[in-house]
């Protein structure tokens, strides 16, 4: 399993732009489509007390259920731009 666990629904435009930037950074991580109703999303809630999404759990860095996609960019710039 990669460190990143990332949760995402097709089509937003916020999932897309974290993707972009893990992607772009070459971080290894494992994507979890999530349901369209935000009741259905149950994990995601179980995680961070939230439904929403994009978010992301960095467990090498003790991060769970990051949500806020400049939020997410910006620690992924931060924690893995770098090694790029």
């Amino acid at each position: 399993m990669a460190p990143i666990q990332f949760y995402e629904l097709d089509g937003c435009p916020f999932c897309a732009k974290v993707r972009s930037k893990l992607d772009e950074l070459g971080v290894e991580y494992d994507s979890h489509s999530v349901p369209s109703s935000h009741a259905e999303r149950t994990e995601v809630e179980e995680i961070s007390g939230q439904t929403e999404v994009p978010m992301i759990i960095d467990s090498d860095h003790n991060v769970e259920g990051m949500h806020e996609s400049d939020d997410i960019v910006a620690y992924l710039d931060e924690t893995y731009g770098s090694a790029s």
